[in-house]
């Protein structure tokens, strides 16, 4: 029996600390879709086919991951998926409220998902998406923060 974890998020754009939480995953879990959120509520630099294919690119080493656009409920994305589990990353203790408030909110929504949570690498645990857009935004460097491929689609929605 292969067991499946959905790992959602915006990923816009996608960072070396998401990468990280995905390939401490795959040591764990055999199939990892990677659930790229198209209803956000925030406004995207990225639009969702760019950002479904800049984390197939940053991921496209790391066996047993699939990584998909969806809209609607999480919920109903994870049941489509045959999955059970939803992985998410805790980088802080400021994390851990949102997470819970979703997590809990989830199982109400459907009591057969559970939520697991996994931190990232040390040298990963203070990096954002919105951190890194504002960076790059800015001019400076992200190459410390996110692939070659991020790096270059930064750089070319930034100038």
């Amino acid at each position: 029996m292969s067991l499946a974890v959905v790992y959602p998020g915006t990923f816009d754009p996608i960072t070396n600390g998401h990468t990280d939480l995905v390939r401490r995953g795959s040591r764990v879990f055999s199939r990892i879709v990677v659930g790229v959120a198209a209803d956000t509520g925030k406004q995207t630099t990225f639009s969702l086919t760019e950002r479904v294919e800049l984390a197939r690119e940053a991921l496209a080493d790391v066996p047993g991951v699939e990584v998909t656009g969806f809209s609607g409920l999480l919920v109903d994305f994870v049941h489509a998926q045959q999955a059970t589990l939803i992985l998410r990353g805790l980088r802080a203790v400021s994390d851990f409220e949102h997470e819970f408030q979703l997590s809990s909110m989830n199982r109400k929504l459907a009591p057969d998902i559970e939520s697991i949570f996994l931190t990232p690498d040390e040298a990963y645990g203070f990096i954002s998406s919105s951190l890194v857009r504002e960076i790059a935004r800015l001019g400076g460097d992200v190459s410390d923060f996110v692939s070659p491929a991020v790096e270059q689609a930064l750089r070319a929605r930034f100038t």
